[in-house]
């Protein structure tokens, strides 16, 4: 599971029904789990719904060999929930929390 910080919009993922693709230690230097889904996350919206604190950052990285994703990285807990970076998302569907 994620951290206390992500975890509401992890549960609201998985309460919409949103595909999971991957959960473990997606780079070397992170503490914490990562938790990947098959969406594009609305950015504005998902921050505005959740209300995260300052220590949660938005994560934008647009790899051409190491992955694309854009979502959220908590830095104090070193967990991150990402979707599909938008460069790259191939018609899966938008994410913006407001369904769950």
């Amino acid at each position: 599971m994620a951290c206390r910080h992500l975890a509401p919009l992890e549960n609201a993922l998985n309460a919409a029904g949103v595909e999971e693709t991957f959960r473990g230690k997606a780079w070397s230097n992170t503490a914490g789990v990562w938790i990947y889904f098959a969406c594009v996350f609305d950015m504005e919206k998902l921050a505005k719904r959740f209300d995260f604190p300052d220590f949660v950052k938005l994560h934008d990285h647009r790899g051409t060999h190491d992955g694309a994703e854009r979502g959220f990285i908590c830095d104090r807990c070193g967990t991150g929930v990402m979707g599909v970076h938008p460069d790259f998302a191939h018609g899966l569907p938008d994410f913006d929390g407001w369904a769950a």
